[in-house]
């Protein structure tokens, strides 16, 4: 009924309770999960976490706020992404929430690491998944200038800018996730056919403004995550976050939008496969 599109199974917290985690996926009707890869060093394991588990998928890409790791290129990105299970490029985007005495212009690192993602996301047709965190302003000028939203013809129809041998790149495309941003950004997001993917933060007493972006988004345009191990809705938020937690994600959207928690999981289910249409290949399959 619920997929959680966007967790860290991977990481310590998660990783040596696997199995009892899928068990309460189970438990909590969550049928699908997908695996996000935050490091080249990590993708092997989140791409065998994905192999293990036919209701578990992954994406390829390094986050903006990790340093001191391996930089991906196009090339490898796009290398993994023909992978059965990987479904989406990132977590990619900007982060200048932690400069640590840099200023922005000294974050030019983050801005090339994603004008990589974005470049291979477009060379395969796969959504891009974007965290921004005090940077939406250059996040989404990035993604419309590099994402083939400048050369649209008259009729709003362009395809994107060509590449070297004549044909068209698709536009970028893919969600912003765990949305913490303005209505504002929200919109321009919207704007450009990206998806909102909203996480337990909303539960949180401090989140009036961001369940009025929830209450916006169209019906056609949200996604529900965890982002686990990390924020756990309420009642368990300061506890480790997991996928089974995200039909309480949903109960406060459901409330947001006045309709059901049932339409909820059937609506983001629905989002979901629409954009990371990969997936819609393999019907879910829950473990027993």
């Amino acid at each position: 009924m619920f997929i959680d599109s966007h967790c860290h199974l991977n990481f310590p917290e998660l990783k040596g309770d696997l199995d009892a985690i899928l068990q309460r996926m189970v438990q909590a009707s969550v049928d699908q999960a997908v695996c996000i890869c935050t490091k080249v060093e990590e993708a092997d394991e989140v791409l065998h976490i994905a192999e293990q588990h036919n209701n578990l998928w992954a994406s390829v890409g390094v986050h903006p706020d990790n340093e001191g790791v391996s930089e991906p290129s196009q090339g490898w990105l796009v290398q993994r992404s023909h992978h059965p299970r990987v479904v989406a490029i990132g977590e990619t985007g900007l982060d200048y929430y932690r400069l640590n005495g840099r200023t922005v212009a000294d974050m030019q690192w983050q801005r090339d690491r994603f004008a990589t993602h974005i470049a291979a996301a477009r060379a395969v047709d796969l959504p891009l998944v974007v965290h921004t965190r005090s940077a939406s302003d250059d996040t989404m000028r990035m993604l419309r200038e590099l994402g083939g939203y400048g050369s649209v013809d008259a009729a709003g129809t362009g395809e994107g800018v060509a590449t070297d041998n004549g044909t068209a790149l698709p536009r970028a495309r893919g969600v912003l996730h765990c949305f913490t941003e303005s209505l504002e950004v929200a919109k321009a997001a919207l704007d450009i056919g990206f998806y909102i993917s909203f996480s337990g933060i909303i539960t949180f007493k401090n989140a009036a403004d961001l369940r009025e972006v929830v209450a916006y988004v169209p019906n056609d345009r949200f996604l529900i995550e965890t982002d686990s191990p990390y924020l756990a809705p309420a009642p368990h938020r300061g506890k480790t976050n997991t996928p089974a937690f995200v039909p309480l994600v949903a109960q406060q959207i459901a409330q947001c939008k006045h309709i059901s928690v049932e339409e909820v999981g059937r609506l983001s289910s629905e989002n979901f496969y629409r954009l990371f249409s990969k997936a819609s290949v393999v019907a879910p399959v829950s473990l027993p």
